[in-house]
Formats: C-alpha cells, structure tokens, sequence
C-alpha cells in the first residue's frame, strides 16, 4: 500500500539537523517500476540481475535498498554493500518485497518535477560510467554503476522536501557566479558538499561515494594539479610530469575516481557542453583514460545520447538536447534553421480566434472561456509550446491559466514575482522580451527554474498584458525553443493586442 510522500517544512540550520530531517523523507517512486519490481521479485524465475536491472529505472528505489541493507549490516562485521545485488542478496526477496510494500508509490507525474530533474542526471551519470570506464575495469563495473547513480542522492530528498531552495542555489551560484560558500550558509546554513557527505556516512553508501565528497572538500589541491597536467595535451609531458608526483600519480589511477569524473561531467553539462565546468572534467577524464581529449569528448558525447534515449521526457532537461547534429540531416532539429511559417489553414484559425478576442460586448462568460481563445490563436500561429498565467491583485503570484504543447502537470505551476527579477520587471507594465542566442544566458538566468526546464532551448517570447492600467496577464511562447518564423513573431504581437482588447472589453462588460 503506498505510503504518503513526507515533506518536512521548517528549515534545519545545522548540519545535524539537515541529516536527521532530510533521513525522514520518503522518496517516491514511479507506480510503474513499482509495479514491475514486484511482479519481477514474484517471479522464481527471474534472476538478482534481473531485478536490479529493472530497479535502475528508479533511482529513489536503488536508494532505498541500498539504505536498507546497509542499516541492517550496521554494527555487524558485514562492509556496507557496494552495489545493487548485494545488497538485494543480503534483505533476502522476502524484506525486499516487504520494503517495496511500505514505499510511496505514485504515477510519474506526480513526482516532484525537480526530483525527476535530478535522478536524471545520476542516471546520465551512471551512463556516463559505464560507457567510459566499466569496459577498461569490469571486474569492478557494478561498483562503478551503482555509486555513480547514488553520488547525487543526497540531494534527492531536498529536491522533494525544499526545491525552491535548489533552485534559488542553482540561481545564484551556476547562472549568477556567486560565491557558492557564502550562498549556501545563507541557505542552508551548512555547506551542501558537507550535508552529502555527512548523508552518504549516515546511510553507509558505496565508499566510493563518500570518497568522492571528501575528496571535493578536502583534497582539492589534487584535483588543482591534475588538471594542470590534464591541459598539457602532449602525451609524453603528461606521462613525465605524473611520473615526477607519485603520490598524484597513485591517487589519479584510484578507481573510485571514476564515480566523481562521471557525475562532474553530467552535472557540467546540465549547464552546457562547452562550460568551463564540463571542459575541466572532460580534461581530467582524458588524462584518467590517458586518451586525447578529443576521443573522451565524442565518447562523452555518444554516452549522453544513449542516456537520452532511456531516461529523455518532455518535462526534463537532457543535455544530449543540446549536442550539435549531423550538419547535412538535422539542421532544423538543431534549431539552426527557423521553424516553417503556419500554414494558409493554420492562419485561417488564428484570424477566426482573433476575430472572436474583439468582439463587442465581450462574448466570453469567464476568464478560463477567454484565455482558451487565446491559446487556441497563438497555437494556429504556430506555437508549439504555450503558457498563459494570470497575475494576483497584488501581481505577486501568477498562476497558469492554459498550457498547449507542455507536460500536464505545467497546468499547476504557480509562479512568484520575488523570485524572479524578469517576471517583477513584466509586472510592472506591458511589455515583451524576446530571447535569442545572444542574450539567452543574461534573461535565462533570471527566470524560474521551473520555467527553464518547461521551455528548453535558446529562442522565447514572453509579454505581459495589462487592463485598466494595471498587468494581468503573462504570454509565454515559443517554436520548440529553435528560431522562430517571422511570420510567427508578427502573428504573436497582434494576437497579444487582441487579448488587451479582449480582457478590456470583458473586465469592463457591466460598464
């Protein structure tokens, strides 16, 4: 029977308090894999492999074996179990079965979005893992496997119970360069690297994991020399200078080194491919290969896509989005072409749907019959991802009032002007602001997480509405987040003229 999802509310200031508060979330875990896990465990004649396998399409269920294991093990001679069929062997089917029964089990869009976001990237990781590093060490591939899924599992209960606080972190650290030490005590009031470390020792997780944080926190100098000796891209240099540091030498060659180098490379390129951040993992990744930086980078490359095709959804960002195609076959899904104009039966709707937005007296009987008409004409125009919101009296709060082409559960995004400084400067009166290549890094940066994860790519409109002085409405488009049509861009201005009028004449019909 599934459980609910707890999500504690006040926030801990101290690193015990966080480890305690956020060891009393329950993850949920998708009703699908769920279900499948089960039916596997019931079937005598499915192997432990075969049961771990279908469970990697969980992480938050990965986790929770792994927790329950090791915490029986605990104050045994038994050493935590290292990978997924351990510690399914040591629980036995029986509790691994009873375990099952007492976890949240929910459908996928009930999962918070920022939670998904995140196992994303660990299952991109782990991906990344095992396509770089597991062929050169099989005998240790499940070690490698399962503690790059888990290095980000810290976090994956602070996604569920305080995901605003993520966000505002990824805000001002990632997109702002802000001093990640000083954001995170005001924040959380501890450091995050310390708060995972402290998780992954709690949970008695892989050691690898928990070497990975302590190497992050303590042994930085390492990472600072190695790099040094990664960009000098002369085989022979590189080989004479590690020579000359056997210390650096032993401690590069650890292979618990690959559980970090893989998810520093997936959490990097969240960001972008050629970030500063993903080029010095990719540096440090070919000089742990001993490869040229060129070969790890295609490999890096292709690892991504394979990842895409498991773990992409339309509501989650995959950095494989953003990789440049084949220049001769896939321009248009790249974005570097614009999209197609709309067509003659597709312009036909939007001046139908225009035309109904001006007439007078409003022939609209609520707000939600009103804005259905909108959406419905910057569809015809050619959007292929619309959302409308509407403001509150007190333009604080917006709330979505229609979506087309987004994920179902964008219809319950709520939004606060405090967190966005685009969104406080669109409340202030009409306005449009359109984001290109140019300038998508300096306005991205200033939008809300989730509405960046909800609108990937680098080309977007968004205009405020307002009536009787006063914003009402936000207009959030765009073409799948390639070039738009011309023709699109024009057909948006005048449907966002007509919806003026229309709320004009609607919030004005008793006069």
């Amino acid at each position: 029977m599934a459980n609910e999802t707890t999500v504690p509310t006040a926030k801990p200031n101290s690193l015990a308090g966080w480890i305690k508060r956020l060891d009393e979330v329950h993850l949920p875990v998708p009703q699908a894999s769920h279900v499948a896990v089960c039916k596997a465990i019931g079937d005598s004649r499915r192997s432990l492999r075969d049961i771990a396998e279908l469970m990697q399409d969980s992480p938050a269920l990965v986790l929770s074996v792994m927790r329950e294991a090791n915490n029986q093990a605990h104050g045994s001679l038994a050493e935590p179990a290292e990978n997924l069929e351990v510690a399914i062997n040591r629980l036995g089917l029986k509790r691994t079965e009873e375990l099952l029964a007492r976890l949240p089990s929910v459908p996928l869009n009930e999962i918070p979005v920022a939670l998904r976001q995140l196992q994303l990237v660990s299952q991109h990781a782990s991906q990344q893992a095992s396509g770089l590093f597991a062929s050169r060490l099989a005998r240790l591939w499940q070690d490698i496997h399962w503690g790059s899924l888990l290095f980000l599992s810290p976090l994956w209960p602070m996604a569920v119970a305080y995901p605003k606080l993520l966000e505002e972190w990824e805000l001002r650290v990632i997109h702002k360069g802000q001093s990640a030490h000083k954001v995170e005590q005001e924040l959380f009031g501890v450091r995050l690297l310390e708060l995972c470390l402290g998780l992954t020792e709690a949970w008695r997780l892989p050691i690898w994991v928990s070497q990975g944080y302590q190497l992050l926190l303590k042994e930085q100098r390492l990472l600072v020399k190695a790099l040094h000796i990664a960009r000098d891209e002369a085989p022979l240099s590189q080989q004479q200078k590690l020579d000359a540091d056997p210390a650096l030498r032993r401690w590069l060659n650890q292979p618990a080194n690959t559980v970090l180098l893989a998810n520093g490379m997936a959490l990097a390129a969240q960001e972008s491919w050629t970030c500063p951040h993903t080029q010095r993992w990719q540096y440090l990744t070919a000089l742990y290969l001993q490869q040229p930086l060129a070969d790890v980078q295609q490999q890096v490359h292709q690892q991504a896509v394979i990842s895409a095709r498991h773990t992409l959804s339309a509501s989650l960002w995959h950095p494989a989005l953003a990789l440049i195609w084949p220049w001769h076959v896939q321009r248009v899904h790249r974005g570097l072409l614009p999209a197609p104009p709309p067509t003659a039966e597709a312009l036909a709707i939007w001046r139908k749907r225009c035309s109904e937005l001006l007439v007078e007296p409003s022939r609209f009987a609520n707000a939600m019959h009103l804005t259905t008409c909108a959406k419905e004409a910057l569809a015809a125009s050619g959007m292929q991802r619309v959302m409308l919101l509407m403001a509150d009296k007190a333009l604080a709060t917006l709330r979505v009032h229609q979506v087309d082409g987004l994920p179902k559960d964008a219809a319950n995004l709520t939004l606060e002007a405090a967190q966005s400084t685009l969104l406080q400067r669109l409340l202030e009166k009409s306005a449009q602001v359109r984001l290109t290549p140019d300038n998508h890094a300096q306005f991205a940066a200033l939008l809300p997480a989730s509405l960046r994860r909800l609108f990937v790519g680098e080309h977007l409109l968004l205009r405020s509405l307002s009536c009787n002085g006063r914003v009402v409405m936000l207009m959030i488009a765009d073409q799948g987040g390639g070039p738009f049509s011309e023709t699109t861009v024009q057909a948006f201005g005048k449907t966002a003229q007509c919806i003026e009028k229309a709320l004009h004449c609607f919030t004005n019909r008793s006069a």
